[in-house]
């Protein structure tokens, strides 16, 4: 009943073994391996980009602040939702990469609307010296909240962007689990719909740690490739990233083991729904769930084993019926057998 979250789970047996198969003889080093040949082509293939510039870096932060730096100037700010991963889990690290660019919050909630993203565009005055200028819109798909942006809302949010003359980029360490939702392709979700740039997660659905970062203007590319030596992040023994990706890519197990994770945050949506005294905060649409229980309920569980995150408390002491906010994460792994053991767990009180 491990729901903690999608990092916690194991690396899928292909991947191990696509990182074995690699540690065999020699190869080139710093991503001039021939693996890493072979996961351009695929990457192209998947987002339908023969041109684009396809890198790896080993956390989802490297890959966003890497990324965003590289379409982003320092005396810029980033358009991004008030609970974006990039505000509020990368300790500054937009800021840092950037040379000091601001983050500009936008709307109340995890999904960034057109209305909003115009007001707050229009709210930086061009061409004023003395305040920020305008730069790209950060999306995160899926959402902060495990909400899921449509093809329309994304284009939408694009379209503003573009009429102001700003890039999109997309923060996707969760970009299997949007695509697995939609059901559509990887070109419909990105650059048909006005994506410059992105970050296509591989760590948290089955991978021991790489991400993958893609230009579809590959002018950028020069640029990204210094950013990412400067900042550290340019591994040696490139080969084990690119075994990685090359296993995740290959028979679309990367999008297999998604529709698993998302599969498993259904059963156990659809389950939480009949538990006594819980409540959804957000419409659970990948494999991510938001949601209050009573403080009874998260004893009983955390007594039985289960483990998950939660945000408020104290757990041990306060009314039994408090509603305590938590969130549950279902990664590729888990089975139908321990969701069942969860729900029933939480509903014998």
């Amino acid at each position: 009943m491990h729901l903690y979250s999608d990092n916690c789970g194991p690396a899928h047996p292909a991947v191990m073994e696509a990182v074995n198969a690699a540690n065999a003889g020699f190869q080139t080093s710093y991503g001039t391996d021939t693996i890493m040949d072979e996961v351009r082509a695929l990457v192209r293939d998947l987002f339908e980009a023969p041109e684009a510039a396809v890198y790896l870096v080993a956390t989802g932060t490297a890959a966003n602040v890497l990324g965003l730096a590289t379409l982003t100037q320092p005396f810029q700010t980033i358009f991004c939702a008030p609970n974006a991963h990039i505000q509020v889990d990368e300790c500054n690290g937009p800021e840092f990469y950037t040379g000091g660019a601001k983050l500009t919050l936008v709307g109340e909630d995890d999904k960034i609307t057109p209305d909003a993203l115009e007001a707050a565009i229009a709210g930086w005055v061009k061409g004023d010296v003395h305040t920020s200028q305008r730069g790209p819109l950060c999306l995160t798909q899926v959402t902060e909240r495990g909400q899921v942006y449509s093809v329309d809302e994304i284009a939408a949010l694009t379209s503003v962007a573009r009429a102001y003359g700003l890039s999109t980029f997309l923060d996707g360490a969760r970009f299997a689990n949007a695509i697995a939702a939609l059901d559509c392709t990887p070109a419909e979700m990105t650059w048909k719909a006005g994506v410059d740039a992105l970050s296509m997660g591989g760590t948290k659905n089955g991978c021991l740690g790489v991400e993958a970062v893609i230009f579809f203007d590959p002018e950028h590319a020069w640029e990204f490739e210094l950013r990412r030596k400067r900042g550290a992040h340019l591994f040696s023994k490139h080969r084990y990233m690119s075994a990685q990706m090359q296993a995740y890519l290959s028979d679309d197990l990367w999008l297999s083991l998604a529709r698993k994770s998302n599969a498993a945050g259904q059963r156990l949506a659809a389950g939480l729904r009949n538990v006594p005294g819980c409540h959804l905060t957000h419409d659970p649409q990948a494999n991510m769930i938001f949601a209050t229980l009573p403080r009874a309920t998260h004893q009983r569980l955390f007594a039985a084993g289960a483990g998950y995150q939660l945000f408020d408390g104290p757990l041990e002491t306060g009314d039994a019926q408090e509603p305590l906010l938590c969130r549950l994460v279902c990664d590729w792994s888990i089975s139908d057998d321990q969701i069942d053991a969860f729900l029933t767990t939480a509903r014998e009180g």
